[in-house]
């Protein structure tokens, strides 16, 4: 069974993800550190996400290793890999990587669970549950700004705002896999919501995919 989970930066999908794929015994990819992946490879390599060719060739070289770098839950990494997700060439290179872990998930697990922004449109399209979590933009970036505080980072709480709307927007209208949620998808709005109420609405839906 695949899980396929969407939703813009800091609307709790991540956390969501992870929590449902233990509950069920599932393989869990979070899509978006590949992406991380490529802008944190592009910059280290001297390279722009905005020149196609660079930031098609950082894509190709992404491997399972490159997931495990710290540097990739920096705010930077998010919108790097924001940028560098505008690129066709870049969504194609990690096309497959992401369907190979939905159609045979590491360890044996049972199932996938995968998180992303394109996840129930375009890499599992297929995918017997969607879910697409979103939230207003306020409470997310205050969310984002808690987050970047908890690890040491300075934070201005406008320019955490406006970097997300950015990248709202930079998600929304690219041409190649938008962030919009699947004509089938579960629309969760975690606004009023805490991890435990998301998690709990989330598996209900699951479940009731499940049979």
């Amino acid at each position: 069974m695949i899980i396929a989970i969407d939703g813009p930066a800091a609307a709790g999908k991540g956390t969501l993800a992870r929590r449902l794929a233990a509950e069920l015994g599932f393989a869990y990819l979070d899509t978006g550190l590949l992406y991380r992946a490529v802008g944190i490879g592009l910059k280290r390599a001297g390279g722009e996400p905005d020149n196609k060719e660079d930031a098609t060739m950082a894509a190709q070289r992404v491997t399972p290793a490159c997931l495990q770098d710290p540097a990739l839950r920096s705010d930077e990494a998010g919108q790097l890999a924001s940028k560098a997700a505008i690129v066709p060439g870049v969504r194609a290179a990690l096309l497959e990587f992401q369907r190979d872990f939905a159609r045979t998930p590491p360890g044996g697990a049972k199932g996938a669970v995968l998180d992303g922004r394109d996840i129930g449109t375009v890499v599992c399209p297929n995918a017997a549950c969607k879910i697409f979590v979103t939230g207003s933009l306020e409470v997310r970036a205050a969310r984002r700004a808690k987050e970047l505080r908890e690890r040491g980072e300075a934070v201005i709480d406008e320019r955490v705002l406006q970097e997300m709307r950015e990248r709202d927007e930079r998600d929304t209208r690219r041409s190649s896999a938008p962030l919009v949620p699947a004509r089938d998808a579960f629309v969760l709005d975690t606004s009023d919501m805490n991890a435990e109420e998301a998690f709990q609405a989330a598996l209900a839906h699951v479940r009731s995919r499940m049979g």
